[in-house]
């Protein structure tokens, strides 16, 4: 059976990797633009934004991912998904505040965590009347959401929302696999998880740290998408830093095409995901 063509995203910033751990980590909403603009020149259709501080701190603040998103489509068309997520610790008024944007600067999609998970060291929290309430401001807000599953109970919630009336179904969801405390970046995962969603629903996989790069392979092989970038992981290969997120998309259009993938231009990833043409 043919594929649809990949739909490559790129995760340019996060909330956890910092200068010290990479000097390639954008911060301000000129880097963070200037990246995702080389992301897409690299092949990637969707952007997925998250904001700093200009000492790095993560922040939530619509001006900032309104600076950015104002920036990228000034000078490229890609798919604007901002986090919802933020980082830990976070209120969930604070995670919410890129939802708030409208206009040229209103994004298309948003991420929408299905339950808490442990973090590493640290608990995401995210319980039911929080992931509630973020579900129902981002249908207010006119925006797609994306479930992030770190883990298998994840997708239960998700069709509890749509039991809700609070989602619609199929749905595009991302396998975020190989965080510490949550679910395993494995095949056997990603083979659980596809069983469990909804007929027609469209995927992809994020695998952390050096499960990156054979997600991606891993994804093309069985017709998904994949998340590539410095969010979720800073090396192109075993000690060898990323030069910025850009050089995994090209790594992640590399693999993808061995595996006989054609690469999703951002006007077919609509139509994958089925979201409205942006004039």
């Amino acid at each position: 059976m043919a594929h649809r063509p990949m739909i490559i995203t790129a995760a340019l910033v996060g909330a956890e990797v910092m200068r010290k751990d990479s000097p390639y980590i954008p911060y301000t909403p000129e880097e963070i633009a200037a990246e995702a603009v080389r992301c897409r020149e690299a092949g990637a259709a969707l952007v997925h934004l998250h904001a700093r501080k200009p000492d790095g701190a993560a922040s939530q603040e619509a001006a900032l991912f309104g600076e950015a998103i104002r920036l990228i489509r000034k000078q490229v068309d890609i798919i604007v998904q901002v986090s919802t997520g933020g980082a830990v610790g976070m209120s969930g008024e604070e995670r919410c505040q890129p939802l708030t944007l409208t206009g040229e600067l209103k994004p298309e999609m948003a991420t929408l965590s299905t339950g808490s998970v442990n973090f590493g060291e640290e608990v995401f929290s995210n319980p039911r009347p929080l992931t509630r309430d973020i579900a129902q401001r981002i249908r207010a807000a006119g925006l797609k959401p994306e479930f992030e599953i770190f883990d298998a109970g994840m997708v239960d919630e998700a069709k509890y929302l749509h039991k809700q009336g609070l989602v619609d179904f199929p749905g595009h969801w991302d396998f975020v696999l190989g965080v510490p405390g949550g679910l395993a970046a494995r095949p056997d995962a990603v083979e659980y998880l596809l069983t469990q969603l909804p007929e027609g629903a469209t995927w992809c996989i994020a695998g952390i740290g050096r499960m990156e790069l054979p997600m991606v392979e891993y994804a093309a092989e069985r017709g998904g998408n994949a998340r590539v970038g410095m969010e979720d992981n800073i090396f192109i290969s075993k000690g060898v830093l990323a030069q910025g997120s850009f050089e995994l998309v090209q790594k992640a259009v590399e693999l993808a095409k061995g595996k006989g993938r054609e690469i999703a231009t951002p006007a077919q990833a609509r139509e994958i995901i089925g979201l409205p043409p942006r004039s």
